[in-house]
């Protein structure tokens, strides 16, 4: 090994003083090469971002012709009560205020609530609807009328118990952060169809996610493929619109100077973040154009907006949905938006009428304006939480809670449809008090692999190397839930 030492900085060192200083040679690197994935072509691998930052967002070819182009996903951040909106229960009635028998529970301990809490009915009344004859709380008449368009799954399980791990491991198959997020994983297989807009997008409203930036971070991937935040005031973005005294000429040729200077410090370093930096400086300065027009919902039809509830003046989950039709008619990839408020550890009835009334005409219009419109087929719509909750009730004089429901990870319900889904049709049952699956279970990574099938993405193949080890979406798990596709 050459002793003399350098005073350049790591990142300043080229490939030829790495060569000359390492001691290591050509030969053995290229051996560690091809050891690291077992082809020799880790970089070159399904997914893995060109070498050219003006394609790193290129469109690419699916494993497979898959139904969906793209996903929206409603996340109901909180976690819905299960049994008081999809999964309606006569037992419970039958043991409202009794204890729940020792067998069913089975040792399990809750985090707000005695084992032996008594049960607690179903808080709605519950319809059939549709030619499926879908049993839905009457708290969400809209999804009631659109239930021939739905696949209800009602054996979801999840292993986190918590709100921030439970949110992180639904939307990255992990419960830490650090992990990347469905969004990054399937923008890093798919690439973009948009050239103006980011091809995975974040909104949210409500009082705040548990498990913050963590639910659609890039984790390990390169971070041109983090979600997109988009605000629900004011800019959509912060900053996209310029200061005073500067017009679009002088943008124009900053944004060009700066691109030169990265390009040139990329030529000496190849650090892939600065990749990264470009795609985003240029992606920032379409979207001073891009972003206004999208967030600008004028042109929309008067019927339109009536069809979902939404005032294109104040922000609400109505507006977020409108705007998300148009992000999917622009080539946004996918898109996140999250309710946040359904923790109901307390007035069960008055939690889910609140946030139902906020969300139930808009997800059920989503559905209808996509149909119409031909796009349905090829958008994937996807609706839950994190968690179900408990047959039993909560009731806590200390905290000031009554007539509430604890986190249940052992069973819940979620919905989805359009995208390859089959339409109109119930999968997996629990038992007699929702509180265990009985048929047909469902685990967060069998959603995951799902998701990632409408798209044409295999989610066994579909992997990044991370510090010698070949990771996925769904870890060493996960299997597709065919008999819910079309």
């Amino acid at each position: 090994m050459n002793t003399e030492k350098s005073n350049m900085p790591p990142l300043d060192r080229s490939r030829r003083h790495f060569f000359q200083d390492c001691g290591v040679g050509l030969g053995k690197i290229a051996l560690a090469g091809l050891l690291a994935d077992g082809s020799g072509n880790h970089r070159k691998a399904f997914g893995a971002a060109p070498d050219n930052s003006a394609q790193f967002m290129a469109e690419r070819s699916p494993h497979f012709p898959g139904k969906a182009k793209a996903v929206i996903h409603l996340f109901m951040a909180g976690a819905p009560s299960h049994l008081d909106l999809f999964d309606y229960k006569p037992a419970l009635v039958k043991h409202d205020g009794k204890p729940i028998p020792p067998e069913v529970i089975g040792g399990q301990r809750y985090a707000f609530i005695r084992s032996d809490a008594a049960a607690m009915a179903p808080q709605f009344k519950f319809s059939k609807h549709g030619q499926s004859g879908l049993e839905i709380a009457d708290i969400l008449p809209h999804l009631g009328r659109v239930a021939d368009e739905i696949c209800m799954i009602r054996s979801v399980k999840t292993d986190q118990f918590n709100h921030a791990p439970a949110q992180i491991f639904m939307n990255t198959g992990f419960a830490q952060p650090g992990r990347p997020s469905m969004g990054s994983w399937v923008v890093y297989g798919l690439g973009s169809e948009s050239r103006d807009l980011p091809a995975f997008v974040v909104m949210s409203t409500g009082s705040g996610i548990s498990g913050g930036s963590a639910n659609w971070s890039s984790g390990f991937l390169p971070t041109v493929y983090t979600g997109t935040r988009l605000r629900n005031s004011g800019d959509p973005i912060l900053n996209v619109s310029n200061p005073s005294g500067i017009d679009a000429q002088v943008q124009a040729d900053t944004i060009d100077l700066v691109s030169r200077l990265n390009r040139h410090e990329m030529s000496q370093v190849g650090d892939p973040e600065i990749r990264t930096r470009i795609a985003s400086y240029e992606m920032a300065f379409r979207l001073q154009t891009s972003a206004p027009e999208l967030m600008d919902l004028r042109s929309e039809s008067k019927e339109t907006l009536e069809l979902y509830g939404a005032d294109p003046a104040k922000p609400s989950f109505a507006r977020a949905c409108l705007l998300a039709r148009r992000m999917v008619e622009r080539g946004v990839r996918f898109i996140n938006i999250y309710n946040e408020g359904w923790d109901a550890h307390s007035d069960v009835v008055g939690n889910h009428t609140s946030n139902a009334r906020a969300t139930d005409q808009a997800s059920a219009a989503l559905l209808l304006d996509l149909k119409r419109r031909g796009m349905l087929d090829e958008t994937l719509v996807v609706w839950g939480g994190e968690f179900g909750r408990t047959p039993m009730v909560e009731t806590n004089t200390a905290l000031g809670r009554a007539l509430g429901r604890d986190h249940h990870p052992q069973a819940f319900s979620m919905w989805m449809a359009g995208g390859g889904i089959k339409p109109g049709m119930s999968y997996g049952k629990t038992d007699e008090l929702g509180f265990n699956i009985v048929e047909n279970p469902v685990h967060v990574h069998d959603i995951q692999a799902t998701i990632l099938n409408a798209l044409g993405l295999d989610h066994e193949r579909l992997t990044y190397v991370y510090q010698g080890r070949p990771f996925r979406l769904t870890d060493v798990h996960g299997s597709v839930v065919k008999p819910i596709l079309a």
